[in-house]
């Protein structure tokens, strides 16, 4: 490369990793919007529906669920965009407009395929997850109804999935980030407005959560349309298996299918598990896994998205020095909110827990057991969101099989840590094995980058890392003294949450965090283009 390009590359990467905390903040904040209904939607569904019910919901929803994460955060992004960001930049937008009118239709027919073939075997899908459900009364026949029910949601989050895609390559991110709040509007209102009317037709109450899900992905998919015409990417799909873009993203998606069949069999052994275990065991291992959710998603996963398409233009213009830094630059951000978010989470959960959920059905004990899940899968955020930061850098260099091997050697490091775990740790023995497999899956990527790329900018990390580190102990210490000291579980939570997160901060300014700059820039930023306009 000459040195004009190599100016070049480097002025583009500045630019990119400029933008990238407040195209984040972007994703974050609707992420926010999103996970704060969630956690409202989690909160309804703890108080108002017994252990029985959620179990067999957050079985039927195990399927859309996943696939929603893979489709929306994962396969669907990682294999379109890089594609479609290459035809924009070497063909323009116009074919760019019409490779995506042929993508879209290969994928509602896939979509069409895979909704159905659910639908049909919705009981096979339930004896697979949930066979311990057959020593409960009535639960094995509430848990296949629902599945029957709630399939065609994959419908609406592929549908959405693409949208997305396109969404992002242009770096649209704010319908795209805005409208998974539906999904949680449209669960609360199920839950309130249906159980009475159903149980009044003679139809299990339970069923108000599946009708929420569905009116949730398709809220999602038409709040999306306005922002697609925009930009000229909802025009009508055109079938064409022969297209050489079609083609090159089916041939991206292929090693991720089986990878998302290592993510399935994985799925298929935690939950088959759980159903053998004592009821409730399913709903304490799933809304552990919410919080969780909760720090993941509003700015983890927000960078894993912001970045993607930035990795992906450098990857295709050939800048490889620069996508190395743009990478530890998202790294540095994501372990910044991972890290306290693991030692919160570790320390801080009962009271946490208690605080959100311990009402109506959601009773001290099942507080307990929820904590006990979320210790060890709180405490693995930072290997997740590492994870969630490598994974991008592989798809954007067009290399999705060194995924696929890794989470096959997951897979089996998981399987192990489970079996030996459940016996004496119960639900909390299945998180536990989700939070090593996921460490396992940190090193082996970080070892592959480091043979592709010859850097993971080891050293710059871990200077940063052991910043956040220390701020996060500092106010872990902090908060959990104040929590000693109190009784309600109400004051506990709310005192435990304030204190942590103001001495976080404090100690991480004191500290001379980077990426505390970087965030509060970032914000500075949007807020004044807020005000401009």
């Amino acid at each position: 490369m000459t040195a004009r390009g190599d100016a070049g590359g480097a002025a583009l990467g500045r630019s990119e990793r400029a933008k990238l905390a407040g195209r984040a903040g972007i994703v974050g904040l609707g992420t926010l919007a999103s996970r704060l209904l969630g956690l409202a939607r989690d909160m309804a569904l703890a108080a108002m529906f017994t252990r029985a019910e959620t179990d067999a919901f957050f079985v039927a929803f195990t399927i859309p669920n996943a696939l929603r994460q893979l489709l929306g955060e994962g396969a669907v992004s990682s294999a379109v965009v890089p594609v479609l960001s290459e035809t924009i930049e070497r063909d323009g937008e116009a074919q760019a407009r019409a490779f995506f009118a042929r993508v879209r239709a290969a994928s509602l027919l896939a979509l069409v395929v895979v909704t159905t073939l659910g639908v049909v075997f919705a009981r096979p899908l339930t004896e697979l997850f949930a066979a311990g459900f057959h020593a409960r009364d009535g639960e094995f026949e509430r848990t296949v109804g629902m599945t029957r029910l709630v399939f065609p949601y994959i419908f609406f989050m592929g549908t959405a999935a693409l949208g997305m895609a396109a969404l992002h390559t242009h770096r649209k991110f704010a319908v795209a980030s805005f409208a998974p709040m539906l999904l949680n509007v449209a669960f609360l209102v199920a839950a309130f407005a249906l159980p009475g009317r159903l149980e009044s037709a003679g139809i299990d109450r339970s069923y108000a959560i599946a009708i929420g899900a569905l009116f949730g992905g398709a809220l999602q998919v038409v709040a999306q349309w306005p922002a697609l015409k925009k930009i000229g990417y909802l025009a009508r799909p055109v079938f064409d298996l022969r297209d050489p873009g079609v083609r090159k993203v089916m041939r991206r998606l292929v090693p991720m299918t089986f990878g998302i069949g290592v993510y399935y069999v994985d799925l298929v052994i935690s939950r088959r598990f759980l159903s053998e275990l004592e009821p409730g065991a399913q709903s304490y291992f799933s809304w552990a896994m919410r919080l969780c959710d909760f720090p993941q998603g509003i700015f983890v996963m927000a960078i894993s998205t912001a970045s993607l398409p930035s990795l992906a233009t450098l990857a295709t213009k050939g800048h490889t020095e620069e996508l190395a830094k743009t990478y530890a630059h998202g790294m540095r951000l994501a372990l910044f909110v991972a890290v306290p978010a693991s030692v919160a989470l570790a320390l801080l959960g009962e009271p946490v827990v208690a605080m959100l959920f311990q009402r109506g059905q959601f009773d001290a004990k099942a507080s307990l057991e929820t904590a006990r899940s979320l210790a060890w899968q709180g405490g693995a955020i930072w290997t997740v969101a590492a994870v969630r930061q490598l994974v991008p850098v592989f798809h954007a260099l067009g290399d999705t099989r060194t995924p696929v091997i890794v989470s096959a050697i997951d897979l089996v490091a998981f399987v192990g840590l489970a079996v030996a775990l459940k016996g004496p740790m119960g639900h909390a023995g299945i998180s536990a094995a989700v939070a090593g497999s996921s460490l396992v899956q940190m090193v082996l990527l970080f070892a592959f980058m480091k043979r592709r790329l010859g850097t993971i900018c080891a050293a710059d990390l871990a200077r940063s890392a052991g910043r956040t580190l220390l701020a996060s102990s500092i106010a872990g210490a902090c908060a959990w003294s104040m929590v000693k000291l109190l009784h309600s579980p109400m004051s506990r939570g709310i005192a435990a949450s304030f204190v942590f997160t103001l001495v976080f901060f404090v100690a991480a300014w004191g500290a001379r965090s980077a990426e505390l700059g970087s965030v509060l820039a970032g914000v500075r930023r949007r807020l004044g283009r807020t005000r401009m306009a």
